[in-house]
């Protein structure tokens, strides 16, 4: 049996298994390319071409967004998603923009939140799954900073995001629900707009990538130390994650209990995706090589 029978034969078989209440996957990037993994970081598998992967809450589909080289200085990014069964690939064609990134699930798999650039500014919006019903959420504007690293709230009803200065939770007409100055919720932090949110499953908490103003002690590392928050929407109180010895950062929760992130040691040339416990115990490498993880719903 050749390879590309078997890999025909693994994709259907995830499907299917997927559809049916499957075990959480990874979705990563690698490489320009979307990939697949166990939870367990087993059975890593390529299934696109393309950039900021994000799995559906079901498992079976993954946005991100195609890269197209028009010359040495322009390239076109188009919003995109992967059947994971098949291995098709549609391509939103009703995005007014050449320049899209940043998908996010709507937690009824229904929608596709991410950013888009039609003109001089970023504008938060949505799209259906299948590509209809485009429309903005909030418009960029020209006299303020761009709101970056967008995220759907569990219920659906809101969505997250961040200016680098504040993080917002803005309704679905795009009012302000809610706002936090980062340096406040934790002192000497700063986010930037690499910097990530992701909502806890049961909806409490914020899990965000924080650039600290702490010296690294790295002879390698350029730039601020990153870590990892978790932001409890009802107290207001901020928890640190993983410690000045750990650098961490784009993190997403696996349950209300466990956090992939990525990390790079000392001396490494790759960074690398890990688990652990939210009280920083059973730290593991999961994935080489890999950036941008995303998780599928946990099984309930």
């Amino acid at each position: 049996m050749n390879k590309q029978i078997l890999s025909s034969l693994f994709l259907v078989l995830f499907g299917a298994v997927a559809a049916l209440g499957a075990p959480q996957m990874i979705a990563f990037e690698r490489n320009d390319a979307v990939w697949i993994a166990n939870v367990d970081g087993t059975g890593e598998k390529k299934i696109a071409d393309g950039i900021f992967p994000a799995i559906s809450p079901d498992g079976t589909r993954v946005a991100f967004n195609t890269v197209e080289r028009i010359s040495d200085t322009k390239v076109m990014r188009h919003m995109a998603v992967v059947d994971v069964a098949t291995g098709k690939v549609t391509v939103f064609k009703d995005v007014p923009s050449d320049n899209s990134y940043y998908p996010s699930w709507s937690p009824d798999r229904k929608q596709i939140l991410f950013t888009t650039r039609p003109h001089q500014v970023w504008d938060l919006v949505v799209i259906n799954n299948d590509g209809t019903n485009f429309h903005v959420l909030k418009p960029g504007d020209q006299n303020a900073v761009t709101r970056y690293s967008p995220i759907w709230a569990r219920d659906g009803q809101s969505v997250f995001c961040e200016d680098m200065t504040n993080i917002y939770q803005l309704g679905l007409d795009g009012a302000v629900r809610g706002q936090w100055q980062i340096n406040k919720i934790v002192p000497k932090g700063d986010m930037s707009g690499d910097c990530r949110i992701d909502v806890s499953p049961d909806g409490k908490r914020l899990l965000l990538s924080i650039e600290m103003g702490e010296e690294s002690g790295r002879k390698d590392w350029d730039g601020p130390l990153p870590a990892l928050w978790s932001f409890d929407l009802q107290s207001q109180k901020a928890t640190r994650l993983t410690p000045k010895k750990r650098f961490g950062w784009d993190g997403v929760w696996i349950d209300n209990n466990n956090i992939l992130f990525l990390s790079k040691a000392a001396g490494e040339e790759n960074d690398s995706i890990y688990r652990m416990s939210i009280d920083g115990k059973n730290l593991k490498r999961l994935i080489n090589n890999g950036r941008f993880p995303s998780v599928n719903a946990p099984q309930t």
